[in-house]
């Protein structure tokens, strides 16, 4: 069977997130959701389509560092302590050393080590701010909260689109890009349509 590079870079990030997804009962669909979300934003901004498809991998792979923390974290059914939030937030770093290992996904483990930085300067790992975060992580950073607030947790039910939609907007300029921040505002339905039917 004769593959192309863009559907064996995809066949082997499938089989990656397969492998996370059998210990974090949370992550089974959501890194499928925020890539989905994330290549529509990509598509919205007009970007080239080498920078989507490294955003778009990026997007599926944002959480794959989790496979290295314990289950007794990944899957507790109560709210995580400090340490243990501690411990959770290594993902993305543990996600970056993974990912660097190969050549051809420097780009990819760059984003993936920066997706939970804040535009205001107070994320991890390296309290990057406003434009010294990737711009993948940027785009990242919006779609992951979107997916984390519409998914049932077990401390609490999924949150209705109005109620995403404004703790999006609340949080321009705080933890988002306010540019991309106000794309994904104004083009919400459109973003989500295809992932949330």
């Amino acid at each position: 069977m004769q593959y192309t590079e863009k559907e064996f870079y995809h066949d082997i990030i499938d089989s990656m997130i397969t492998a996370l997804e059998s210990r974090d009962l949370y992550t089974s669909g959501h890194s499928e959701r925020v890539s989905n979300m994330a290549y529509k934003v990509c598509e919205l901004l007009g970007l080239d389509e080498n920078t989507k498809e490294i955003i778009h991998i990026a997007a599926h792979l944002h959480d794959i560092g989790k496979i290295g923390i314990q289950d007794a974290i990944l899957n507790k059914k109560e709210k995580l302590t400090d340490t243990e939030w501690a411990i959770l937030e290594k993902h993305s770093e543990i996600g970056y050393n993974i990912l660097i290992k190969s050549k051809l996904l420097k780009d990819v483990a760059q984003i993936v080590l920066c997706h939970h930085e804040r535009w205001d300067g107070k994320g991890y790992p390296n309290m990057l701010k406003d434009e010294d975060i990737p711009y993948g992580s940027r785009i990242i950073a919006i779609c992951d909260s979107i997916d984390a607030m519409k998914t049932d947790r077990p401390y609490r039910k999924a949150l209705d689109n109005d109620t995403c939609k404004e703790e999006i907007k609340k949080n321009i300029g705080i933890m988002y890009d306010p540019i991309l921040a106000q794309c994904t505002i104004e083009n919400w339905d459109i973003i989500l349509k295809e992932t949330y039917k």
